[in-house]
């Protein structure tokens, strides 16, 4: 989820850069908004190291560059301010606009969480608790403050929330309404190795970036998600996954299966490969002339074995083809008992193993969908908003 965090200039901003490393670490991207004094509590060094992104504080740069806060709205899944001073929470329920901050609150259509930090007489001042009332009446969800001891060394109500408190507060409140929560999801991704020896294998050229954006995405929607990953050098894998790392079909297969009974939805987007190696040679086979000559069995057919003790699931499959590609598919659908299938093709541009992009036809028993070509994480969404329609 992408979010932005404003910062204003309050005490309880040095409390930030542990928020932003709370909600980097759960998986969140966030550029970070300071207000010209928040600077004076918090430096943008410090925040640009922990979020890796730049820390902005107007509307441009001192090389000139522009910073739209347009941009910055349609870019956010959700915006924060932490902390919210009596200064700014009083602008926002007023309709002033100031500064880059509250140009990007006004221009935002996403959820928007307040987290106010003042002293406590200043917190319980009639005026500050008919902002915050208004602001809530927005729509603007509002943090509460907390008790305890203040800068000022008084004790009660005005203390910014804990970073723990406010990713809670955010996160749970996002995943209410997240069209897979409470569901879970099992997803295979990447190749298998088929070893020959304990030097070479049998494999193909799978990423396991398709695999592993639907994961992404199913998370980002609420679901729990369990990844069976063949080898990948893919890093960018959703912290609340739960990532099984296999090598070979039969590590695939056992993985999936233990995991199949109690998923809602499977969607079997790995490369398997169909044949493996009757004998894996216990030492290196030596390069002597002439011809090798190896024997492959077929591996175990996990979306088979999946379809054929499904009860409840909806099991998706995916179908590489490079001819009769819709023909080829909508064989695979009937033959191993699937609720849809994937389709893509190796004749696509930008399409197949370790490109960004993907085009696919989606493919039920009673309708065919096509989709032009889309990053791989658009491709993720349609493919999890077309699982939920069948």
């Amino acid at each position: 989820m992408n979010i932005v965090l404003g910062i204003t200039a309050g005490i309880a901003a040095y409390k930030t850069p542990q928020l932003v490393r709370l909600l980097t670490k759960n998986g969140h991207n966030v550029k970070v908004i300071l207000t010209e004094n928040a600077k004076e509590f918090v430096t943008p060094l410090t925040l640009s190291t922990v979020s890796k992104n730049p820390v902005l504080t107007s509307f441009s740069s001192p090389e000139g560059d522009w910073h739209s806060h347009v941009e910055l709205a349609l870019w956010a899944d959700a915006m924060l301010i932490a902390p919210a001073t009596a200064n700014t929470v009083a602008k926002m329920a007023h309709g002033v606009c100031d500064n880059l901050l509250l140009a990007t609150y006004f221009s935002a259509k996403t959820p928007v969480f307040v987290s106010p930090a003042m002293d406590l007489d200043m917190y319980a001042h009639p005026t500050v608790t008919e902002n915050l009332i208004k602001l809530k009446s927005f729509g603007n969800h509002i943090i509460p403050a907390t008790y305890g001891k203040l800068a000022s060394g008084l004790v009660g109500q005005g203390r910014m929330a804990e970073p723990e408190d406010i990713v809670l507060f955010i996160e749970n409140t996002l995943t209410e309404n997240l069209p897979l929560k409470g569901k879970k999801i099992l997803i295979t991704a990447g190749p298998t190795y088929e070893a020959i020896d304990p030097v070479r294998f049998i494999g193909n050229f799978s990423s396991g970036k398709m695999g592993i954006a639907l994961a992404n995405e199913a998370v980002q929607q609420g679901a729990e998600v369990h990844l069976v990953l063949g080898p990948s050098s893919e890093k960018n894998i959703h912290s609340q996954i739960h990532l099984h790392r296999v090598v070979s079909a039969q590590q695939m297969y056992e993985a999936a299966v233990t995991e199949f009974p109690t998923c809602d939805i499977a969607i079997l987007a790995a490369a398997v490969a169909d044949y493996t190696p009757e004998t894996v040679a216990p030492e290196k086979i030596k390069k002597k002339g002439g011809n090798l000559s190896l024997t492959l069995v077929p591996t175990v057919d996990i979306l088979a074995s999946l379809g054929k003790i499904k009860t409840t699931q909806t099991l998706i499959g995916f179908a590489l083809e490079t001819e009769n590609e819709v023909a080829n598919a909508q064989a695979k659908l009937e033959k191993k008992n699937l609720d849809g299938i994937v389709l893509n093709s190796l004749r696509d541009p930008g399409a197949g193993f370790g490109t960004d992009t993907n085009k696919i036809t989606f493919i039920t028993k009673n309708e065919q969908k096509a989709f032009p070509l889309q990053h791989k994480s658009t491709v993720a969404f349609n493919i999890l908003k077309e699982c939920l329609n069948i």
